[in-house]
């Protein structure tokens, strides 16, 4: 399980405020990457930002958009036969950005049994 922050700083900001064409990008990066989606959703604000989401049989792949700072982030959750690095690829290659950066992240998915448990401060 692999978990993807991306976030993008775009030139042409129209697309920041294009609901349709956001869900289309989603989609056709979850095709490169060969997850099957279940779902999806957007809500666009007063400002004309947009989060859209797809959710997958693998996870989500979701977008928040900024308009007033040229930006977005993404953010992909994977699991399985999921190719979260060609969605990536996808992501970034699709959206030419003046300036993006990657965070990626291993998960684990443990036996709640046998797990290793890190007590943290101020939780119970």
């Amino acid at each position: 399980m692999c978990s993807y922050a991306i976030d993008v700083w775009l030139e042409d900001t129209s697309l920041l405020t294009d609901p349709a064409r956001l869900l289309r990008l989603l989609r056709d990066a979850a095709a490169v990457g060969h997850a099957v989606v279940l779902g999806e959703a957007h809500h666009q604000f007063p400002n004309g930002a947009v989060t859209a989401m797809l959710v997958l049989s693998q996870s989500h792949l979701s977008v928040h958009t900024w308009p007033e700072y040229g930006s977005a982030n993404f953010d992909l959750l994977t699991c399985g036969r999921l190719s979260g690095e060609s969605m990536v690829r996808h992501l970034t290659g699709a959206l030419r950005p003046i300036s993006w950066q990657l965070s990626r992240v291993s998960r684990a998915v443990r036996d709640p049994v046998t797990a290793v448990r890190e007590p943290v401060p101020g939780v119970r």
